[in-house]
Parts: C-alpha cells; sequence; structure tokens
C-alpha cells in the first residue's frame, strides 16, 4: 500500500461466542433442632435462596474483525507497503496504532473499534494471537493469552458491572481446565475454585456461597455430583458422601451441630450415616441422637420405616418394625441390654474405655461381655459424667464464653477426694499408677497432665474395680456392677461439693493458681532429695512434716500438732495422725497442705513484720532471687486485678448501676484478706525459705566434695611416704 493512496487492506479476526456459565444447584438447608422425642429426627432439607448462584453470563462475546477498509494511513512504509510503526483508520470509525510488516498488521499494537471496545496486545499477520488485553466500553476487561482472536490459554477476564471475574484456563473461548470464579470482587465471599470444561463446572472444585455455605467435591454440568462435602456454616450441618445432580444420593453422612448448653464443654450433635436417596434418608441407615440414643435400621422418605432397633439414653432396647417414625408395638424389653458386635463399643469415640488392665484379670471367654456390660452402665450416666467432667475441668479458671477446657490430672485428684475415694484403703498416687499405661513417672504425677473425658471414664471404672471388686457378692458383670456402686456410693452423691483449701472460692481459686507451677518445681525438686534413687519420685505425709522443718517453717501458730491435722483434714478418721504419715501424697494434697498452712501462719501477721521474721535468719539474696520475688509480686497484683474486675452478677446491678450490698463487700474483703495472707506465706516465708535450703544444701554438698577430695589426697600421700 502506499501512503497517501486510497489502498485497502482486508484484516478478518474470527469470532467465538462466549456461553454463560448457567446457574448452579441450590444448596439444601435443614432445620437446627434439637431432638427431644424418642423417634423424631430433623426434617428433610430445603431450598435456601441465599444460596442461588449469582449469574455470570455478562462475560462479554469477543469481536468479529470483518474485512475492513483503509481510509487513511499515517506512518512509515517500505516498497509501498505498511511498515514499521503507524496508524491506520479503517472504514466506520475502527483505528489501528501499532507496527506493520509488508502491509499487515504485526507485532505489538492497539486496535480500537468504533462501539468502544479497545485491544491491545500482540498481532501475527493481522490476527490476535499471543498476549493481550481487551476493553469493553463499560470498562469490562479480559488480559490473557489470545489466539486467533479467541481466549485460548491462561487469562482473567472482571466484568465491571457486577463484580464477576474469572482467572484460569481458557480453551476456543471458554472457561476449561483449572479456574477460579469471584462472583464478588470487592468481598470475595462467593466463589468457585475448580475444574471446568467448556464453561461448565465439571471435575473437583470447591464453591463457597454468599451465605458462608461451603462445597467441596465433585462436578458435573454445574451440579455438585459424584463425592463432596457441604458444610451449612450458620445452621451448623455438614454432609459428606455422595451427591447426584445437586442433591445427596448414595451413602453419607449428615450431622446436625446442637447449640452448646449452659455449663456444657460439648457441642451436641445429631448424626445420620446411611443411604440417602434424592435428598432424603431412605434405605439403611444409623442415627445418633445428641442425648445418646441411637437408631439403626430401616428408612424411607425421611422417616424410621421397616426393621430396626432403637437403643434408648439408659441403654434399653427396642427391637422391630417402624411405621412412619413410629414403633409399631409399645412392649420395651426393659432388661435387655445393648447388643453389639463383638470387640465393638457402643460409646462414641470420646467416651471409648481403655480397660484392657481390667478385662486381662476376666476369664478370656468372658471379657467382651464384661466390656458391654461396663459400657451400658456408663452410657446410662452419660450425661451426669458428663455435667460432672464438664464442672471439674472450669475449676480454677475463669468464665468462658464457651466452656471449652480439658480436665487436668489436678482436678481429677479433686474430684476423686470430693467423692471420697480416698477412703477406701487406696490412695491417688496409687490410682495414678493403676491408668499410667505408657506414661513416664513425671507424667503420671504432673497435676498438668490433661484428661480427656474418654481417660476420665476409663479411671473411674479402674477405679471401681479396685475398691470394690471384693464386696461384689456375683462375679458375673463384675466390672458393671462395680462401676454402678460407685456411681451410686461415690460419684453422685458427692461430685460438685468441693471441698479442701485451693478450689473452695472461684476468686481464691484463680490467686492459688498463679503459685501453682513454682509450688511444682519446689515439689519435683524436694522428691528429687527424698527419693534417689528411686524412679518413681513421690514424698509421704511424713516427707512433708520433715520439709517443713528443714525449711523452719512451724511456730507457734503452725505447730507440728496443728500441720498434722491440716494434712489429715480429709482423711477418714483424722484423729488417727500415725497411719497417715507413711502413705504417698500426691501434688494437689501437697499444694492444699501449703495453702492450709498459710491461713494458719499468716492469719496474725502483717506484711511487714512478717517480712522482717522470715528474713531474719536467711543469707542475703542473690539479684536473682531479688528478680524473681519481684516478678512474683508483680503476678500477685495481675491477679488481683484480675479479680477485682471481675463483671459483677445479674444480682448486683439495678438499671445498670452496681449496688453494693453489705454481703457482697464482706465477701469481697474476705477474698482479699485471703489474696494477702496466700501472697505472705509463699513469698515472705515459703520460696525465701527454699532457695535458702537449697543454698545451704549445695554448700554441705561442696563441703564434703571438697573434705572427701582433702582426705583422698592425705591418703595418696601417706602411701607414698610408706613405699
Amino acid at each position: 500500500m502506499k501512503q497517501g493512496k486510497e489502498n485497502k487492506t482486508k484484516t478478518t479476526l474470527k469470532n467465538k461466542t462466549e456461553n454463560t456459565c448457567g446457574n448452579s444447584d441450590l444448596p439444601h438447608t435443614a432445620e437446627e433442632t434439637h431432638i427431644r422425642k424418642v423417634v423424631s429426627c430433623p426434617p428433610v432439607l430445603t431450598v435456601n435462596s441465599a444460596d442461588v448462584d449469582l449469574q455470570d453470563n455478562d462475560f462479554y462475546e469477543l469481536p468479529t474483525f470483518f474485512n475492513l477498509t483503509v481510509q487513511r494511513y499515517e506512518g512509515e512504509t517500505c516498497e509501498g507497503l505498511f511498515h514499521g510503526e503507524g496508524v491506520a483508520c479503517f472504514e466506520g470509525g475502527h483505528v489501528y496504532k501499532g507496527m506493520f510488516s509488508k502491509g499487515l498488521m504485526e507485532g505489538p499494537g492497539v486496535f480500537t473499534q468504533a462501539g468502544g471496545l479497545k485491544y491491545e496486545g500482540e498481532f501475527v499477520c493481522n490476527m490476535l494471537v499471543g498476549r493481550g488485553t481487551f476493553t469493553w466500553p463499560d470498562a469490562s476487561s479480559y488480559e490473557g493469552e489470545v489466539l486467533n482472536a479467541i481466549r485460548h490459554g491462561t487469562g482473567t477476564y472482571r466484568c465491571a458491572d457486577n463484580g464477576v471475574s474469572y482467572t484460569g484456563q481458557w480453551d476456543q473461548g471458554k472457561r476449561h481446565g483449572k479456574g477460579v470464579v469471584y462472583f464478588k470482587q470487592d468481598k470475595k465471599t462467593s466463589w468457585y475454585k475448580g475444574d471446568w470444561v467448556k464453561n461448565n463446572r465439571e471435575g473437583w472444585g470447591t464453591r463457597c456461597y454468599p451465605s458462608g455455605n461451603t462445597y467441596s467435591g465433585e462436578w458435573k454440568n454445574n451440579l455438585r455430583h459424584g463425592e463432596g462435602s457441604m458444610r451449612w456454616l450458620k445452621l451448623g450441618q455438614q454432609y459428606v458422601g455422595m451427591w447426584q445432580n445437586g442433591v445427596q444420593h448414595g451413602k453419607g453422612t449428615h450431622v446436625w451441630i446442637l447449640r452448646r448448653a449452659d455449663g456444657s464443654q460439648y457441642s451436641q450433635r445429631n448424626q445420620y450415616t446411611g443411604d440417602f436417596v434424592q435428598g432424603q434418608r431412605h434405605g439403611q441407615g444409623t442415627f445418633y441422637y445428641a442425648g445418646g440414643a441411637i437408631y439403626e435400621g430401616e428408612w424411607r422418605n425421611n422417616k424410621k420405616h421397616g426393621k430396626g432397633k432403637f437403643t434408648f439414653e439408659d441403654g434399653h432396647v427396642f427391637e422391630g418394625e417402624f411405621v412412619h417414625d413410629e414403633m409399631k408395638t409399645n412392649n420395651l424389653n426393659g432388661n435387655k441390654a445393648p447388643t453389639s458386635r463383638p470387640g465393638s463399643s457402643i460409646l462414641g469415640p470420646d467416651m471409648a474405655l481403655n480397660i484392657e488392665c481390667l478385662l486381662e484379670k476376666i476369664p478370656e471367654r468372658n471379657r467382651d461381655t464384661e466390656r458391654k456390660e461396663v459400657e451400658c452402665v456408663v452410657l446410662r450416666k452419660a450425661r451426669e459424667l458428663r455435667s460432672i467432667y464438664s464442672f471439674y475441668s472450669r475449676l480454677g479458671h475463669a468464665p468462658s464464653p464457651d466452656n471449652s477446657f480439658l480436665m487436668s490430672r489436678l482436678q481429677l485428684w479433686r474430684l476423686l477426694k470430693d467423692c471420697n475415694v480416698h477412703h477406701h484403703s487406696i490412695t491417688l498416687t496409687q490410682i495414678d499408677n493403676f491408668i499410667r499405661g505408657d506414661e513416664t513417672s513425671a507424667e503420671i504425677h504432673s497435676p498438668f497432665t490433661p484428661m480427656l473425658l474418654r481417660r476420665t471414664l476409663s479411671c473411674l471404672v479402674v477405679v471401681a474395680y479396685h475398691i470394690y471388686h471384693k464386696d461384689v457378692v456375683s462375679q458375673n458383670h463384675l466390672l458393671a456392677d462395680c462401676f454402678s456402686k460407685l456411681m451410686t456410693d461415690n460419684i453422685i452423691p458427692n461430685a460438685s461439693n468441693v471441698k479442701g483449701f485451693m478450689f473452695r472460692h472461684p476468686d481464691c481459686a484463680e490467686v492459688a493458681v498463679s503459685y501453682l507451677e513454682r509450688c511444682w518445681e519446689v515439689y519435683q525438686d524436694y522428691c528429687r532429695v527424698i527419693a534417689a534413687p528411686r524412679e518413681d519420685r513421690t514424698m509421704t505425709c511424713r516427707h512433708l512434716l520433715w520439709m517443713f522443718k528443714d525449711l523452719h517453717l512451724l511456730d507457734s501458730n503452725l505447730s507440728t500438732a496443728r500441720l498434722l491435722q491440716i494434712i489429715t483434714a480429709e482423711s477418714q478418721d483424722p484423729s488417727n495422725t500415725s497411719a497417715c504419715l507413711d502413705l504417698e501424697i500426691t501434688f494437689l494434697e501437697f499444694f492444699e497442705v501449703l495453702l492450709g498452712s498459710a491461713e494458719v501462719k499468716c492469719q496474725q501477721v502483717s506484711p511487714s513484720s512478717a517480712e522482717t521474721k522470715a528474713r531474719s535468719d536467711l543469707p542475703e539474696k542473690s539479684d536473682k532471687a531479688e528478680t524473681s520475688n519481684a516478678q512474683d509480686m508483680e503476678s500477685q497484683q495481675q491477679v488481683r486485678a484480675k479479680v477485682r474486675e471481675r463483671p459483677q452478677s445479674a444480682g448486683q446491678r439495678d438499671g445498670g448501676k452496681v449496688v453494693q450490698t453489705r454481703g457482697v463487700r464482706a465477701q469481697d474483703h474476705e477474698v482479699e484478706i485471703w489474696n494477702q495472707t496466700i501472697h505472705q506465706f509463699f513469698n515472705h516465708f515459703f520460696f525465701p525459705a527454699f532457695e535458702h535450703y537449697q543454698l545451704v544444701s549445695r554448700n554441705m554438698k561442696d563441703e564434703k566434695l571438697r573434705q572427701d577430695s582433702q582426705r583422698h589426697i592425705a591418703e595418696a600421700q601417706a602411701r607414698q611416704r610408706a613405699r
């Protein structure tokens, strides 16, 4: 073409139509219902309009470039052809600005249609090939790879109108391969990430809906199809299993997580595992109720229908015909225990018992029966046991919105002592050894070892056997009878009636807990001294008496006789002190003796005189000891401040203003006095005395080593002279 002449260049760009994504199927929901009736189950899932897929059909079609005629050209030429950089204006108002080669658009350039669509990118022989950017008049855009004017390769499309965007792989103008769509680009609360086949979600992918619900699994033709899991966030539900054409179909598990009960650590839940047909429970399946009941059998259209077995919360069983969610007969076999396959458990995984150490004492032919019978008793008492576990796991903790605490061994010791287990010629230390399993000596005696619910239940079964197996007349169902007796005589009447010095008042317990770790270090250090070279390092009541004498803690207030009264306060016969001296004690018993001694020793001592008396016979402290004491005082102030800041109960408020009653002020004053007493005892008496004891012990050990060394040298010199 020659510049200045009306030469015509024909440029053809191929067009591919962009199909819409299509709507995904609407996810289902279910009522969040706590099942109360024996045979009622959650209703069929219903449509939730909040999860409708947003339309993403605003993916603009790419333009078709017809044969275009150049009206005017300005730029470089070569041998009469457009060559180099130039600007071509076509009929109809289209404009190209960029590189030419031998009369063709070649290389980087910008083509702007008369309607406002603009392409900026690479050209090859008048064709859009390589990387480029399309920009539509409404500011929608595509940026990525292009082949023959078609989106092909990897690229990103953004729709300015509704914020929809797609980033991923394209094939012949369609989303194909891996890619992610954001339906709300600003918040990214609605998206799909996964596989695509010809503009359809197909393969494996994850869809997050505007409601927060999510599905992750297989897709086919934009529908959930195959294996996948769906979570309904606000409803607290989840389904894991097979899908067909957007609904549950095949084997699967649906879980309804219910609201946490007041004062409970656990989130209750209903669960169905079995067959689904077109979104309904249909076929064979098992329903686990939040209260502990279980139904196993046939289902039809979301209802129990056909042969089935219903195990009640107390372990009673009905086995027979069900019609439309109702038992066909009212004859309940109250004496029949739940049945299950040999070696399996009727308890859930959080309550599964580990009692192999006891089953070894049972004849092998009776072990499975023994296990099932004791599991039945645990199942009947599950509600009470969970409540007790939750109560003790909260001791010593500030109130928590979700009550999510694990019981520690310290709290388990308190439960056992409250239930008077130690009155049956068994110590807490012996119980620790009975349930130790693979734990080291340090772990079984540590107050901080976590005790899961299943381990706590196993411990109670073991304890029941050791204190009652000789009292049970019949040896049939021995473990179940022992556990029943423990529950009836010890646990139910006494649990939650907290005794001892540590947990009797919540505010006091929080202050006491702040001294746990350092006192545990003292306990371990002293046990190393008195227990060496034994591996199982514990102390007895006699050792505890010796420690108080070694630390010079006894005085006119805290005499030996008074200390013995504190030590034996919870024993079966507190007056028989001699019988308790050689009994091993746990750290809880050690720590509570310290707390009881603090109340006696510091009851009439002012802070200044207490400090003077405690330090009068001690050597000057090192900088490290002074720093430690300062940290203790700072920790104590923080704890006391925390106690003061605790919100008042509703009964203390009137119209939003705190009403300070005389009883409340008296109680606060009592707590404050107790806190000061504990602080004085530990920081002005106990810890300084133990540090002094350690220093003296080290000096004595060093002196002994020095004397032994001198003696060996003298003996060697004497032998040398004798020669």
